[in-house]
């Protein structure tokens, strides 16, 4: 990757590299045995160093004494802590194993001082209890082995006094304890990976250990107690099982569903009789829980369930359980979305181009991907020379990643020794998540990240947090891979195809979700992603290993020089955004390196790059988009949780509109526009094209070093070049970044050429949907949008070269405020530059590339130049995505809701003989008031003659629908000033002001009824905010919304190399940020007014059998298809606005943050409340417009 890489220091690798210099690690063994010394220096502040041990024999040792644990159980006449009384060749191994490792410690101590956690330390299992009669008892049942244990059942599964969990506390007790929610989780976290480590008797150990250190409130939750449960049962662990109840009795928590399925399965995997049975079921009938119930819990697995029917059939030798229910699918009680969803209209679903075979092989591919979880991209950056340098540098590099290989291994296993002894001391540690992958795959993954650091370092909070997710992400894929899921998943995909294929054959056309559901129920979801303080710790640890292990020869930096190692990676502290975090920096020398050794492949996440198949079909917020990979409906930030219990709370059906139009978009099949791909890889192989979008390759800068200043140079000279040096580093960092942007965009879209790929896609908290692939999708830039076309072509039609023509035109930006016919004729007489454009587009007269979409603009004249020389333009199939905007379209919305006739002809929604352009209306009114201004002799106004154009005003005009301030606006046209290089710049502060303050009166003058909402909106939100709620609604199509606007809170992740703090805004417990909750609320309101709209169209084009994305409110199709899409189009937006949507927010508002009793409230809040009452029913006034005018508007998506 030809990407900056510069540093102090580095000059040293290329004398290295030379041919009479030394020859890297291969001539220099001795440097390299030395490399990996731990008196090398360190690159952060010094953590407690644990020294080397034969892991094999602890774990080997560990494996002896579970065994030794398991025979003490089946012979319990004798004490616990005695070994000798077992006898044999077990007691024999396990000494024989001690005194290996003692001696191996030993041998260890000698070199180095040490602090090992002890293999041979036992971990406790027998409960401390608060209750005094309860440990009482306890200690006289341990006292007689062979004492009634199983009787102690029915006392311990006798009604507790009710306690509700910690964790299960309403918001308002949350509020009280963030730091214990973080505990919580963490807690849980390391219990649910030591089940599925196999380290129960840890879990077990840690579980005791927290519940003797008594809190109040406590900190342990039912859910914590009957993961233990559960692994014990499984391993028929009974005496175990019960000390975990005596836990349960002790804390006052009453059992449930889950915790007698756990003592019923340790009973049937014991073979007990039939009387312990029987005393456990009449105890579960008197709690008030179901049998039948029991079998139902998804979480259970087969064997768990064959084990828990075998105990329950010795009590109730008839019992039969019953299958388990199916999910309702209800139906979607959306209004809008009655008449598509009532199957009484024909529908005409698209099929795919493809046959069943062909996508079948496409889903087997996709599978091995996903399984792999990473993709290697070959990179599309110039190929170096083929020089010794070359060759040496590379053999260099990978000797070097043999001996790292070899210390990150020696590093885990430290790290792992370190995190066992934390959690041997009772506390929650990484150690089962360090164990969840074999260590071979731990030092792949530490080795792909840090060839990915950026040169310029990458913050150690993200990478960390990246670290732990790719971990639970390759676990996530392998528990799936050992479970019949992959194999389930196979044999309904390959069903499935049969609605999409082109040959594939169906009784009656059904949505892709209905399809699905109709073919049984679906295996569970594998489990949600770790809390991100658990994320973060396990990322942190495996970065701290990365830092430590990783070295490289001193003789890269200065040939000659001493024989010893320097790290590779340095941990640093540096300001990002007037913020000071910690950074992990690569050494100058390794950039050096990599920059020489120009290795061409980058690695993805699989989730990363588009998919090989169709999506799966989105049935759950859980549910859907990517084969194996978790992918979640509603994109948020890992620690915001509140959109993902609103999913969860909502009536099966609710979702229906928001799954199948996230289905429906996924599903459009996709390939890369190869001619426009050669054009742009010749350009980034080049020197690049700035104005075009193409980032240049980015120059070996010098080092911005500091130089030494004589003594007394003045405090201002020295500020000036901090500021030179924060400047030139900043512009370095974006250079870089925006040409590793461009370099994946690329190498992806080249890994995909000639194939056919699919973009699943999720939504925001609003309904706004996105395509998942972050590099490579149709959301993107100019130049991203015109390397993709349809993968399905259409016949142009008779008016399908008419589209496209006016599309060229549009894509243009020259005839705004024309007609289409007068686009049109426009296209007619341009059509020489338009050839010339598609035939030779680097060395012709260049028209396109002075367009306002330049790649765009020429993908458009080559598919036109295509379609003029086939023999018939009609039967021509174009695979070309025309698209259709809305005319601002926030301010379409504001309109609607108003009904304001002025500011709806302004916006396209009246029918009209020429299109509207509010933006140059805008910009006409503004002059106006400038002219007057300058008439009374106001300076500014004056200056700005001549400069007020449609484009300084248009993005404040856009914006200030959606919630721009003034400060915002002003910046935004400051923006635009400073591009005019005519203007005089030493007022470009002062004519910002004033422009903003005219682009604000004009607007509330044009668009009256539009500000009256928006003020309601505020107002509402404003006294939502302070009585301790966030803001919520419903849309039109039933999708949930909170704004996840909240007062920060700090977690922190201490220890290691630095504490790392979490700032955490999303979550339910947290106060609600008043200020962004009402500044928000306006346009995430009308955000949602307009992903509500998009769906319809969606839906309703589906239904037709168009192929339909969209990026918000532009609108793509086939050529073909233009003109029944618009149809669609305008329909949906008045079945939108025709219902009373801001009396049903209203009433909605009412019911959530209005309907408590008084009683319940403290005065201020009264007050508040009523004035609520008094805002939310005096709903803004409407005028007078017409919506059914907007069927016949030509131009209100264009």
């Amino acid at each position: 990757m030809a990407a900056l890489r510069w540093g102090l220091g580095a000059a040293g690798l290329g004398r290295a590299l030379r041919p009479g210099g030394r020859h890297g690690v291969s001539s220099d063994e001795g440097t390299v045995r030395r490399l990996w010394r731990r008196g090398g220096s360190s690159s952060a502040r010094a953590c407690e160093q644990e020294p080397r041990k034969d892991w094999g024999h602890a774990e080997l040792l560990e494996v002896l004494e579970a065994r030794e644990r398991q025979l003490q159980e089946r012979h319990p006449e004798g004490p616990e802590e005695d070994v000798a009384v077992l006898g044999g060749r077990w007691a024999q191994k396990v000494a024989s194993e001690r005194h290996l490792v003692r001696w191996q410690q030993q041998q260890q101590q000698e070199q180095e001082p040490v602090c090992l956690l002890s293999s041979a330390a036992r971990l406790r299992l027998r409960p401390r209890l608060q209750d005094q009669a309860l440990s009482q008892g306890l200690a006289r049942l341990v006292e007689e082995p062979a004492g009634p244990w199983e009787e102690q059942l029915e006392y311990l599964l006798r009604r507790a006094p009710q306690r509700q969990a910690a964790g299960a506390q309403g918001p308002e007790r949350a509020t009280q304890r963030p730091k214990g929610n973080a505990l919580q989780q963490r807690l849980l976290g390391f219990l649910e990976c030591c089940q599925l480590s196999g380290h129960q008797a840890l879990a077990h150990h840690v579980l005791e250990s927290q519940h003797s250190r008594f809190r109040q409130p406590p900190l342990i939750t039912l859910p914590m107690y009957n993961i233990v449960l559960r692994g014990w049962a499984r391993k028929g662990s009974f005496r175990e099982l019960l000390y975990v109840f005596y836990m349960l009795r002790d804390s006052g928590l009453t059992p449930d569903l889950a915790s007698y399925a756990a003592v019923l399965q340790c009973l049937g995997r014991l073979d007990r009789g039939a009387g312990s049975v029987r005393r456990c079921l009449k105890q579960m009938e008197q709690d008030g829980l179901q049998l039948q119930d029991l079998f139902s819990q998804p979480a259970l697995e087969d064997r768990e369930r064959q084990a828990i029917l075998s105990a329950v059939r010795k009590a109730l030798p008839d019992f039969r359980p019953l299958p388990p229910p199916q999910a309702p699918l209800g139906r979607c009680s959306a209004q809008l979305l009655a008449d598509f969803y009532a199957g009484d209209q024909p529908a005409h679903y698209p099929r795919l181009h493809l046959s069943q075979n062909a996508l079948h092989k496409l889903f087997q591919e996709q599978l091995r991907v996903e399984m792999a979880t990473i993709v290697q991209v070959p990179s599309v950056d110039r190929s170096p020379e083929d020089t010794p340098q070359l060759h040496r540098a590379r053999n260099m590099l990978n000797a070097l990643r043999q001996q790292w290989e070899e210390a990150l291994l020696q590093g885990l296993r430290e790290a792992k020794v370190v995190q066992a002894q934390m959690a041997s001391e009772g506390n929650p540690s990484v150690y089962p998540h360090l164990c969840l992958l074999s260590e071979d795959e731990l030092v792949q993954l530490l080795l792909q990240r840090l060839h990915a650091l950026s040169p310029h370092g990458d913050s150690l909070l993200s990478v960390a947090q990246e670290l732990g997710m790719r971990v639970f992400t390759r676990f996530t894929v392998q528990r799936q891979q050992l479970s019949r899921r992959v194999q389930e998943l196979e044999q309904r995909y390959h069903s499935y195809l049969r609605l999409l294929a082109a040959d594939g054959k169906v009784k009656q056309p059904q949505l892709p979700r209905q399809f699905w559901e109709s073919l049984g129920p679906s295996e569970p979801w594998p489990e949600q992603p770790w809390p991100v303080s658990v994320l973060v710790q396990l990322g942190k640890v495996l970065a701290e290993v990365l830092v430590q292990a990783v070295h490289m020869p001193h003789h890269l930096i200065s040939p000659g020089g001493a024989a010893r190692s320097v790290p590779v990676l340095y941990h640093a502290y540096a300001f990002r955004s007037f913020r000071q975090i910690g950074v992990l920096k690569p050494h100058p020398a390794f950039v050096e390196l990599l920059e020489v050794a120009a290795e061409r492949t980058l690695t993805f996440d699989a989730n990363q790059v588009p998919m090989r198949c169709p999506p799966l079909p989105w049935l759950s917020p859980h549910m859907g988009g990517y084969l194996l990979s978790t992918t979640k409906l509603m994109r948020s930030v890992e620690t915001t949780t509140q959109h993902q219990h609103l999913l969860a709370a909502c009536a099966p059906g609710e979702l229906h509109g928001a799954l199948d139009t996230l289905t429906q978009l996924g599903n459009c099949a996709w390939r890369v526009n190869g001619p426009v791909l050669d054009l742009v890889l010749a350009l980034f192989q080049d020197q690049g094209c700035p104005k075009l979008g193409v980032p240049a390759p980015v120059p070996r800068a010098p080092h911005a070093c500091f130089p030494r200043l004589p003594p007394g140079t003045p405090p201002a000279h020295k500020a000036k070049l901090r500021s030179e040096l924060a400047r030139a580093l900043k512009l370095a960092r974006e250079q870089h970044g925006l040409r590793a942007d461009a370099l994946y965009r690329l190498s992806v879209a080249q890994h995909l050429r000639d194939h056919t790929f699919w973009l699943p896609h999720n939504m925001d908290f609003r309904g706004r949907t996105y395509p998942c692939p972050p590099h490579f999708n149709h959301l993107g830039s100019d130049l991203a949008r015109a390397l993709l076309q349809f993968a399905q072509g259409r016949p142009l039609g008779a008016r399908g070269l008419d589209w496209l023509k006016i599309h060229l035109v549009n894509l243009t930006g020259l005839k705004k405020r024309e007609s289409l016919r007068g686009r049109l004729a426009f296209a007619d007489t341009i059509l020489d530059l338009v050839l010339d454009s598609a035939d030779r587009p680097m060395k012709g007269q260049k028209w396109w590339m002075e367009a306002e979409e330049p790649w765009q603009t020429l993908a458009c004249c080559m598919e036109i130049a295509s379609a003029l020389r086939s023999p018939d333009p009609a039967a021509y199939v174009s695979h070309f995505p025309v698209h259709q905007d809305g005319s601002c379209n926030g301010l379409q919305h504001y309109a609607a809701l108003g009904r304001d006739a002025v500011g709806g002809a302004a916006v396209n929604l009246v029918p009209a003989e020429l299109p509207q352009d509010v933006y140059s209306e805008v910009a006409a009114q503004v002059e106006v008031l400038r002219k007057r201004d300058a008439e009374r002799g106001l300076q500014v106004a004056q200056k700005l003659e001549g400069f007020i154009s449609r484009k300084v005003v248009k993005q404040t005009v856009m914006t200030v629908v959606y919630g721009v301030t003034r400060y915002g606006g002003r910046l935004q046209i400051e923006k635009r000033l400073r591009e005019l290089e005519a203007f005089p710049q030493e007022s470009v502060w002062e004519a910002s002001h004033y422009l903003a303050c005219k682009v604000f009166s004009s607007l509330q003058e044009m668009f009256c009824s539009s500000r009256a909402i928006q003020n309601w909106l505020t107002q509402a939100a404003t006294l939502i905010s302070r009585s301790g709620s966030p803001v919520q609604w419903v849309t039109p199509l039933g999708v949930p919304v909170i704004q996840p606007y909240h007062v920060d809170s700090k977690i922190m992740v201490t220890g290691g190399m630095q504490t790392l703090t979490i700032s955490s805004s999303g979550d339910m417990s947290q106060k609600p940020n008043t200020m962004k909750q009402k500044n928000g609320f306006p346009p995430n309101f009308i955000h949602s007014l307009d992903s509500s709209h998009m769906m319809l169209t969606a839906l309703h084009c589906y239904r037709k059998g168009l192929n339909f994305v969209s990026v918000h409110d532009c609108f793509w199709t086939h050529a073909a298809d233009v003109e029944v899409m618009n149809e669609v189009c305008r329909e949906q937006f008045v079945r939108l606005h025709s219902q009373p949507i801001l009396r049903d927010l209203a009433a909605f508002l009412q019911r959530r943050f209005c309907s408590e009793p008084w009683t319940d409230c403290k005065p201020t809040q009264i007050g508040q409340r009523a004035k609520l009452q008094r805002i939310l029913q005096a709903v803004p006034e409407t005028g007078s417009l017409d919506l059914e005018q907007v069927k016949r508007s030509t131009y209100f998506f264009s």
